[in-house]
């Protein structure tokens, strides 16, 4: 019964977060208002324990799974070699001179003490990251790096963690068994991610091609899958974080999705983004909720040592600042190596600015795994000795996420805006080309349509007049409707920008008028209903139809081209972006 309560208490606080982020419109990113409203629930009497191998289990592999899933391969591939810089070189970088000054910093810190802790910060937040930066302006080209960088660094960090650990209980550290643990962990995990994911994609390829293709079924096996991976990777002693991260490029990459119903799809995205933001929400409640004790620990700690507590709150200021000066540097040195290398091969390379810079350097937070590792580090007990200096440890690293956490809802904003996202994106001009070859591929269609109906007029069948005229004028209204969808992405220099910027306008007028038919169609529906015309079931089958019609509406409207440079032919003005245009066509 009190399992079923946490549980419940936990969701009902995770509304709650996003309800008051919503409606208080306040600017503060989301994760530090989940940490905040958990942080206010201890305090209201909601304890909850955290078991850190528990925590792993749980929320680890479908969260890194799933960002893994929606990766980028193409950019994954381009950006490897950074990608791995940051995942590999900077949490080994950062181990050792963060350790370094940690110890000199707070002497009774002993040195591997202060490199398992230094370690244990290393990795950054796959969260966090995404909570911060997706839906800003933020480059592409950054968004990946930093993706990728959250997605790999968590293996490096933790074997790095255990080694040091094992160096402050035993005093002894072997750096050919170091190597030699993290190759076998790394590529050990990412083997056994590839190899369970193609076999479950197998299995379900034999059984949809045998037409076995039940909605609840596929997604509850599909939501098993990283579980099944992590545990695993997890018995033979690899890593099941790159397990489950190799295991959702491979789902991704065999394109088994591809071949379930599209009920399937549509069922199982909404289910997919439902875990995520779930999950991702009470990650930081749950770090809200131990908040108060830290804070508490922290205190004792300070006052036991004859240290004033504000002294504790610089020390976390001072690591978060070192921190951060060491990522900055990395990144600085990896683009100076990268552009030295260029100019040896004579080839060009993006360099970023200094902002974007800046920008990489501010969204290296911490979170989940960092919180996870160090409250798992041994307890003093019966059965043997705690790990030297556990409770400040465990209070230095909690106050780094929160501090990491804050700069970066401080630094990003300003950061972002202003910043030009279209010369370093191409995706956006991809899909718009890719949706002006397909309506060109569709028109081309129905004039082959139209020279055949032509030929059979020709011909002068009897019997035919009426299914001829029927024909010419579905295809005259398909016509109208794909060369309207050329006129409105069409940006190219040959394109008139008035004929395009008035197809957009009066796709908004179209679209924002069947969302309002549509809002009708349910208030009418419903009052049928309680006029008891009709029954429920009737109801929820004609509901559903309309779901499919708006969320079909709503991608379309997300699709309308984001006309940065594009001017209002008649004022001057630029159009709004996406997402502002179609706030009022919307359904409220």
């Amino acid at each position: 019964m009190h399992a079923v309560f946490i549980t419940l208490a936990l969701l009902t606080v995770t509304g709650i977060s996003s309800l008051i982020s919503r409606v208080g419109r306040i600017p503060v990113p989301l994760p530090l208002i989940q940490i905040g409203v958990g942080a206010i629930a201890a305090l209201a009497g909601l304890n909850i324990g955290f078991d850190p191998d528990m925590f792993l289990l749980l929320f680890i592999p479908p969260l890194l799974y799933a960002d893994a899933y929606r990766m980028p391969m193409r950019e994954f591939g381009e950006l490897r070699n950074i990608i791995i810089m940051m995942a590999l070189g900077l949490v080994v970088f950062t181990t050792l001179v963060c350790g370094y000054f940690i110890h000199w910093l707070i002497p009774p810190i002993l040195l591997p003490a202060a490199f398992a802790l230094a370690a244990v910060m290393s990795p950054t937040d796959a969260v966090s990251v995404g909570s911060m930066i997706e839906g800003g302006r933020a480059p592409a080209r950054v968004v990946h790096i930093l993706h990728g960088e959250a997605l790999l660094n968590d293996a490096s960090g933790l074997v790095c963690f255990k080694f040091a650990v094992a160096a402050a209980m035993t005093g002894l550290f072997s750096f050919q068994q170091a190597l030699g643990s993290f190759i076998f962990m790394s590529t050990g995990g990412v083997v056994i991610g590839i190899a369970c994911a193609w076999a479950a994609c197998r299995a379900e390829h034999m059984l949809l091609v045998r037409g076995y293709d039940d909605p609840p079924t596929h997604i509850t096996l599909a939501m098993m899958l990283p579980f099944g991976i992590y545990l695993t990777a997890d018995a033979l002693q690899c890593s099941g974080i790159l397990a489950a991260v190799a295991g959702g490029m491979t789902v991704k990459f065999t394109g088994v999705m591809n071949e379930a119903r599209t009920e399937t799809r549509l069922k199982a995205t909404t289910v997919w983004d439902m875990v995520n933001f779930t999950f991702n929400a009470v990650i930081f409640l749950l770090l809200g909720l131990q908040l108060p004790d830290l804070v508490n620990g922290g205190a004792a700690i300070a006052r036991a040592g004859g240290v004033s507590p504000w002294f504790l709150i610089l020390a976390i200021g001072g690591i978060q600042l070192m921190m951060s000066l060491i990522r900055f540097a990395w990144i600085w040195i990896s683009i100076s190596a990268r552009r030295l290398f260029a100019h040896f091969r004579h080839r060009k390379t993006v360099v970023p600015s200094i902002r974007t810079v800046l920008l990489m350097t501010v969204a290296g937070t911490r979170g989940a795994i960092t919180l996870a590792a160090v409250l798992s580090l041994p307890v003093a007990s019966l059965s043997g000795p705690g790990f030297p200096g556990r409770d400040l440890l465990v209070t230095l690293a909690a106050g780094v996420i929160i501090c990491s956490l804050l700069l970066a809802s401080l630094a990003i904003p300003p950061l972002l805006h202003g910043m030009s996202t279209d010369e370093e994106d191409p995706t956006l001009h991809e899909l718009d080309m890719m949706r002006i070859e397909l309506a060109q591929t569709a028109i081309e269609t129905l004039h082959a349509e139209q020279a055949a109906l032509a030929q059979q007029e020709l011909e002068d069948l009897p019997g035919h007049e009426e299914s001829l005229d029927l024909k010419q004028e579905a295809i005259g209204r398909l016509l109208h409707e794909y060369q309207d969808t050329v006129h409105r992405l069409d940006n190219s220099r040959a394109a008139e920008a008035s004929i395009r910027a008035t197809a957009i306008r009066e796709k908004r007028a179209e679209l924002a008028l069947r969302f309002r038919i549509i809002r009708h169609m349910r208030e009418r529906l419903h009052m049928r209903v309680v006029q008891k015309h009709i029954n429920d079931e009737t109801e929820w089958t004609i509901n559903q139809e309309l779901d499919f019609i708006e969320q079909e509406l709503q991608i379309e409207a997300r699709s309308l081209p984001r006309p940065d440079s594009l001017h209002h032919a008649d004022h001057g003005t630029a159009i709004q972006p996406t997402g502002e245009r179609m706030a009022g066509a919307m359904p409220h």
